[in-house]
């Protein structure tokens, strides 16, 4: 009898999540119930879950924007429904008056197109619904019709949050939203006995409506994996390939025969065949393959990097007999969700990687994973009022977050508050997973529809949560901008110097004296995960010289370590490692390694397995739950129970138990995995490496790809305190990125504010097809440019050697391009058109307008800030803070907000002196309230030295901004 019930997949449009909705039809007595949400199978997985758990028989299907619903009689249907709600969403047209008519699908068209369809198929019906009844009777053969009352709400204020939520969708005021917008009043769930009563004079309708539901089963096993089962031909083939790669890698690895690595490879091949993950590492090397014969760099990250059999296939880098890293953190027979590798790819690669895995592995075999975006706190607070009616002004200044408490002064304001709460946390839009990748082995329609997304490659209709239930392992195809500082880097320096550089050779690199004196030296401005101040005060204070140390640097600087005050505890320890008591002797010997303090993911299993006697399934969701990735917080509470219930039964203090609890919480959402925190330490050696013997040619590849901790004037800095003559662009040496020659570096088009790319592109093929402008006359012959552009390329000095000064050459672009071009806004130096240049007075020009113009056009001059000051005191400190107190000067290079345990706010700060050296700086509310921050620039600064852990900060207890020069064009 309930064919149509939608949940809040149903987005905007639905009120209840698919176990709500099995919730209320346990509440009412109700046997069978069909999902059908609008477009969506996102909740069909949740749902039979549900409906299996309760003893309800689930039956599935979709509805769509004609007003048909599809019921799928079987697997199969479900398939045939997600193949056609695919084809048109893919597509992008308007969905057919009828779908075709399935063998496994029944259609029910609404009773209201009975005169447009007329006739019915096999599988087709009239759906009637309690608005359809009057018409009725004078019809007298009620044949191929069953009763179908959509679904939604469950009472009146669910009829509310479902008006609330197509206003939301349609962008209009509640008071304006159309009827047709909206679903029906009556869209709730009757029980069955309503149901009867509603259709007494026409009971065959229920009879009928119960049969077709009858006819319709879904069984569905969620343990049988769903990845691509086969690489090759058998999974004997597979094992065989396998074990050969894995073998070959041995020897590569460990040149000097290594029996525990062996060992390893040996297990691991066994329990990796014997869970059927043989494919999935096989399709996994084909991938980094493949990257590979395109050239492309890739770090394989993540709790893969446990296994050997990774490691010697080439996935990771990270070895994991080294570490002492334990594969049972990645695969085991207890784990209860399925493993997945992380490989990070440049960001300008990554999409040529996905193309060719859909193109290798099949388009209806691969799709996107997808995450949905909820409605949050003030987003939801924000929606609602834009349909209440309220003015945007009062509504920024309602969710102002410097408002500690919300005001809920009106009626207005209490009805927002009351239906946020209620629908918070419900899905608002799909959107793309961070990375994620399926692989099925039957096509991806016996499981979802597919959706396209702007990137160009579909994704599906559920989340990595859904995904691993239903026995998913993803690929995660990630991206980020350190891989492309180090392919940029090595192109730089083959181009530069001639030499081929191997940035694989990671164990050298940990051995190497030089990389090692400029870890100590916390040298590591543009270095992957080692370049904020925070990591570099890090590095200072654990005296950081090798391998291991940096492991442990990438994991502690997590909030959830820092928060916690584990921190602060694992320096201190790590200088003195008697100093500590363990809150429980084996809690000591269970963290060894990192002193008493929980540093990574591993920790937690270690601590929940030795120490709580938990299983290593119920450790494994443990540590999930910690890191933010349980589903079920039921689940979490179950085991937290378990966790006390254990301790105690093992005669442990309940204040030792509350206290092991307490560091293993403080990880909530921000712990790494130990083999993360390798992996990253491997990409960082190797960005150390190139920073440590090629700085130039690294610091230029840090620019062209313009991300990094620091703004892209900071990494211009650097390269020039690494040697190099920072040029500004000029129209023969410059190209469109920024480019090195021996010492000398040439700052890219890309940076010129303003300059059109249609500008640049023709500049750059002019020089290439005539070779070096040899006049700014050849110049303006062979590029076309209006003023505006003419005058942006002077301003920056780009035809500086030339040997024609600016204001004479500024003259001359008014007058060749008069009336051919908006006038310049930039500088307003000439009012008057000029039509003949006639004698030119003396045109005098100070060094500083040239700072200036790159100021405003780069967006940083190429000199030191310093020379821009109006007056530059005498002061006692530089960075090094050689002394208890004094006065220093610091140019503004970041600072770092955050709050006391009070709620005050301070900073952190990072600053350059007037070498050109970088220094920190505290800055404590109290401090803050007398002296406080007006944006960059140069400040005098006056405080104590602070020492922790040999690193020397200032606690800024004075300060004020320094002023800067008149452009000398502006003194008058």
């Amino acid at each position: 009898m309930y064919l149509n019930c939608h949940s809040f997949y149903s987005l905007r449009y639905g009120t209840l999540s698919p176990e709500q909705l099995v919730e209320a039809a346990v509440a009412r007595g109700i046997q069978v119930l069909a999902l059908t949400d609008i477009h969506r199978a996102s909740g069909v997985f949740d749902f039979v879950q549900a409906c299996t758990e309760a003893g309800i028989k689930p039956v599935v299907g979709m509805e769509f924007t004609k007003g048909y619903v599809c019921l799928a009689r079987n697997p199969a249907g479900l398939a045939q429904i997600n193949a056609f709600a695919s084809q048109i969403l893919l597509a992008g047209g308007d969905w057919p008056e009828r779908p075709p008519e399935w063998e496994d699908v029944w259609t029910i068209f609404p009773f209201s197109r009975r005169r447009s369809l007329q006739t019915l198929g096999k599988n087709e019906r009239w759906g009637i619904r309690g608005t359809d009844l009057k018409a009725l009777w004078n019809v007298k053969d009620l044949g191929g019709m069953v009763w179908c009352q959509p679904v939604t709400f469950l009472n009146k204020q669910g009829f509310s949050m479902h008006r609330l939520l197509r206003a939301i969708d349609q962008n209009v005021l509640l008071s304006k939203l159309s009827p047709k917008a909206q679903a029906q009043e009556d869209e709730r769930m009757y029980t069955p006995e309503e149901l009867r009563e509603i259709c007494r004079d026409y009971p065959g309708l229920l009879d009928a409506s119960e049969q077709l539901l009858a006819n319709c089963t879904f069984h569905f096993d969620f343990k049988l994996p769903k990845n691509r089962r086969l690489y090759g031909s058998s999974r004997e083939d597979d094992l065989a390939l396998l074990t050969k790669l894995a073998y070959e890698g041995l020897r590569y690895r460990y040149p000097r025969s290594d029996r525990e690595a062996k060992a390893r490879v040996e297990k691991e091949l066994k329990v990796i065949h014997e869970l059927h993950f043989d494919a999935y590492f096989l399709i996994t090397w084909d991938i980094i393959r493949y990257a590979r014969s395109r050239g492309y760099f890739h770090v394989g990250r993540g709790s893969g990097a446990n296994s050997i059999v990774a490691y010697c296939l080439g996935i990771t880098d990270v070895d994991p007999v080294a570490l002492d890293l334990y594969f049972e953190r990645f695969i085991n027979p207890h784990r209860t969700s399925p493993p997945d590798f992380d490989i990070d790819f440049s960001w300008d690669e990554r999409n040529d990687i996905i193309d060719y895995i859909f193109k290798r592995y099949g388009a209806k075999h691969v799709c996107l994973l997808a995450t949905y975006v909820t409605f949050r706190d003030k987003s939801i607070y924000r929606e609602l009022a834009k349909v209440f009616g309220l003015p945007k002004a009062e509504i920024d200044a309602w969710l102002d977050p410097a408002t500690a408490i919300r005001e809920v002064s009106s009626e207005i304001h209490m009805l927002i508050v009351k239906y946020g709460n209620l629908l918070l946390d419900f899905p608002n839009y799909l959107s793309i997973h961070a990375g994620g990748i399926l692989i099925s082995e039957e096509p991806l329609f016996a499981y979802t529809a597919l959706e396209p997304m702007p990137k160009g490659f579909p994704i599906c209709q559920f989340d990595m949560y859904v995904a691993e239930e239903i026995g998913f392992a993803k690929f995660d195809i990630l991206s980020q901008r350190g891989l492309g500082h180090i392919k940029e880097s090595v192109d730089i320096i083959r181009a530069n110097r001639g030499v081929d550089v191997d940035v694989h050779r990671v164990q050298d690199f940990m051995q190497d004296e030089g990389i090692r004196g400029q870890l100590m030296r916390h040298e590591t401005m543009g270095c992957f995960y080692i370049e904020s101040p925070a990591m570099r005060q890090l590095l200072k204070k654990l005296d950081c010289q090798d391998y291991i140390t940096l492991v442990a640097a990438s994991s502690i600087i997590r909030p959830g370590v820092a928060s916690s005050g584990m921190m602060k505890a694992y320096i201190e320890r790590y200088h003195a490692p008697d100093s500590y008591e363990p809150v429980h002797p084996l809690m000591g010997e269970l963290m060894k390694e990192t002193y008493g303090v929980m540093v990574y993911q591993e920790d937690v299993i270690k601590v929940a397995h030795y120490f709580a006697g938990l299983s290593l399934a119920e450790a494994d969701v443990l540590r999930r739950g910690m890191s933010g990735k349980h589903r079920s917080r039921a689940e979490f509470e179950r085991i937290r129970e378990a966790f006390f219930t254990n301790c105690a039964a093992k005669g442990y203090a309940e204040a030792v138990s509350r206290e092991v609890w307490r560091q293993m919480e403080s990880f909530s959402g921000y712990s790494f995995s130990k083999a993360h925190s390798a992996s990253f330490a491997v990409e960082s050696y190797q960005s150390l490496y190139l920073k440590t013997y090629y700085p130039l040619e690294f610091m230029v590849a840090v620019i062209n790809n313009f991300g990094g901790f620091y703004r892209t004037e900071f990494y211009v800095h650097e390269a020039r305190r690494c040697g190099a003559q920072v040029e500004a662009p000029e129209i023969n040496a410059s190209d469109y990125l920024t480019s090195i020659r021996g010492l000398v570096v040439w700052m890219g088009w890309v940076h010129v504010k303003g300059l059109e790319k249609r500008v640049i592109q023709d500049l750059l093929e002019a020089r290439r097809q005539g070779g070096p402008f040899r006049s700014w006359e050849d110049f303006v012959h062979r590029v076309s440019l209006g003023l505006e552009q003419a005058i942006l390329l002077i301003r920056v000095g780009a035809f500086r050697h030339l040997g024609v000064e600016k204001k004479p050459l500024l003259w001359e672009a008014h007058a060749r391009f008069q009336g051919k071009a908006a006038p310049v806004v930039a500088m307003e130096m000439f009012g008057d058109e000029v039509s003949d240049l006639g004698v030119l007075p003396d045109l005098l020009h100070d060094p500083a307008e040239d700072a200036f113009d790159q100021w405003e056009i780069l967006g940083f001059p190429l000199c030191s800030p310093y020379d821009l000051v109006s007056d530059l005191p005498h002061t006692l400190l530089n960075a090094d803070l050689a002394y208890d107190r004094g006065d220093i000067l610091g140019y503004l290079v970041t600072l770092k907000p955050t709050r006391t345990k009070s709620g005050d706010r301070m900073y952190f700060g990072y600053f350059v002196d007037v070498r050109g050296e970088f220094f920190d700086t505290v800055h404590f509310p109290a401090d803050l309230k007398k002296y406080s921050f007006r944006g960059n620039g140069v400040y005098w600064m006056q405080g104590v030295v602070m020492e922790e852990f040999g690193h020397r900060t200032l606690r800024v207890q004075q300060l004020r901004k320094l002023g800067w020069r008149v452009d000398p064009r502006r003194e008058d």
